[in-house]
């Protein structure tokens, strides 16, 4: 691979990774019931209307799912795998393949947006425990559902909450024992992932 098709691949993994968060972001703030008119979700939204909203006119929402944006997820991670293949010089695999790379690299990255949510909210609860900040509150409505699990279950500790360190290690365990496992299952070259 020379030297422009190197920093052909940087490009387009790092734009495209940059649209592929954005993409699984509205997602997610649609999952949690995050605040739609804080004015980083009205950023999320805007990026990823003009994509979505012809999607939308055939991909229905089912159970208060946005099923549109995720498979526009999986669609922007197909099509970013096949380029950076192409790029890199190699044949593409069948299409089914990428397929299963394309939702095994999308479920990494919203395990991995969970986990650096919570990175986020447990530093913003020692230096800003009470922020009105936009992205603060943001990462608080994703941090929630995740946390809520665990909060049930701890007994009160006199104001220290223990469950980011469950959800730490639950996260980790699903990467270890969910991700990693079908990436090798599935023949997923390390390196090409744009989210492993």
């Amino acid at each position: 691979m020379n030297g422009m098709n190197m920093a052909a691949v940087y490009v387009v993994q790092t734009l495209g990774s940059l649209y592929l968060l954005i993409v699984l972001l509205r997602f997610i703030l649609q999952l949690v019931r995050a605040d739609f008119y804080n004015p980083l979700s009205q950023f999320i939204v805007r990026a990823t209307q003009p994509l979505l909203k012809p999607m939308r006119r055939v991909i229905p929402g089912f159970g208060g799912v946005d099923v549109a944006s995720l498979v526009l997820a999986v669609l922007v991670q197909l099509v970013l795998l096949a380029l950076i293949i192409k790029l890199m010089g190699y044949a593409l695999p069948p299409i089914l393949q990428l397929l299963v790379w394309s939702l095994v690299g999308i479920t990494a990255l919203f395990l991995k947006i969970f986990f650096f949510a919570l990175i986020i909210s447990v530093i913003l609860s020692w230096v800003a425990p009470h922020s009105h900040n936009p992205a603060a509150i943001l990462v608080i409505q994703i941090c929630e559902p995740v946390l809520a699990p665990f909060r049930r279950f701890l007994p009160s500790m006199g104001g220290l909450d223990l469950s980011p360190i469950f959800a730490f290690i639950a996260l980790n365990l699903l990467d270890m024992l969910l991700i990693t496992n079908l990436a090798i299952a599935t023949g997923m070259p390390k390196g090409l992932t744009l989210a492993l």
